[in-house]
């Protein structure tokens, strides 16, 4: 089995059930958190007709992280920039891409399959967030969103604020034609980084495609808002790469199933 652990990770398998952990969020102990990967019918993926798969990783998610199954939170997600505040477990999310919670035992959740989860905590307000960050909700800043909303509502200091970027996909399977290329170009051309953000890639079929790295552009705009960049931790995995052990959109279609990020305080 190919072991994922490096500088920042480190992977695990607990009574059959593997994800990886960010090594820094490890170092509080109230708090729970894990990326799944696809072994072991792993499947965080909402389906309108049959919630039995569902419910079953969510068990052996909980199961593993030593959490109740039921006092899991997810919001439905759609590619979105909105984040919202959860209170109750109870919660209906429709059209939300990110949650923050300052209450214990709610474990928030995010899906994906190529896309970004970005874990936040701040250890001096006890407060967590859980974003979807795929290329819609990264052009539209949600990170930085979500970081702006810690602030308001909960008087965070981002001096004080981690953020851990999931597996996705990453600047060498990210691919895409010239509309895309020019919207992430409109956007962050200010940074003075365009170069390193977009790469011109190969002609298919006469088409030119261009390569993004959106973890960049994420790093970029979260130390804009005011984060650390040693607080700013990349797990350094693609998910196209790795599409045996994570579930991958590019790769499956839609067969894909979906990855989980969750985070909570207990």
């Amino acid at each position: 089995m190919k072991n994922l652990t490096n500088d920042t990770i480190i992977h695990k398998n607990i009574n059959g059930t593997e994800f990886i952990q960010f090594k820094k969020l490890l170092e509080y102990p109230k708090l729970k958190h894990g990326y799944t990967l696809r072994k072991n019918n792993i499947n965080i993926q909402v389906k309108d007709e049959d919630k039995t798969e569902l419910i079953g990783s969510y068990k052996k998610v909980a199961n593993a992280l030593e959490f109740d199954y039921r006092n899991i939170l997810k919001p439905h997600q759609t590619h979105t920039d909105r984040v919202e505040v959860a209170n109750n477990v109870e919660e209906k999310f429709e059209n939300v891409d990110g949650l923050i919670t300052n209450k214990k035992d709610i474990f928030l959740c995010t899906t994906s399959a190529d896309c970004t989860s970005l874990f936040f905590y701040d250890d001096n307000k006890k407060v967590v967030a859980d974003v979807h960050s795929g290329w819609r909700g990264t052009l539209q800043k949600i990170g930085k969103k979500a970081v702006e909303k810690m602030i308001k509502e909960f008087g965070c200091n981002p001096l004080d604020i981690i953020c851990c970027i999931s597996p996705c996909i990453r600047k060498c399977h990210f691919e895409v034609e010239q509309d895309v290329m020019e919207r992430f170009k409109n956007e962050f051309e200010y940074t003075g980084r365009i170069n390193e953000i977009i790469e011109q890639g190969k002609i298919l079929e006469g088409v030119q495609k261009y390569n993004i790295d959106t973890t960049l552009i994420n790093k970029i705009i979260l130390q804009e808002i005011g984060l650390k960049e040693q607080n700013i931790i990349d797990s350094n995995l693609c998910t196209v790469c790795n599409s045996d052990l994570f579930h991958s959109y590019r790769v499956d279609k839609e067969a894909s199933g979906r990855n989980g990020a969750f985070i909570g305080m207990k």
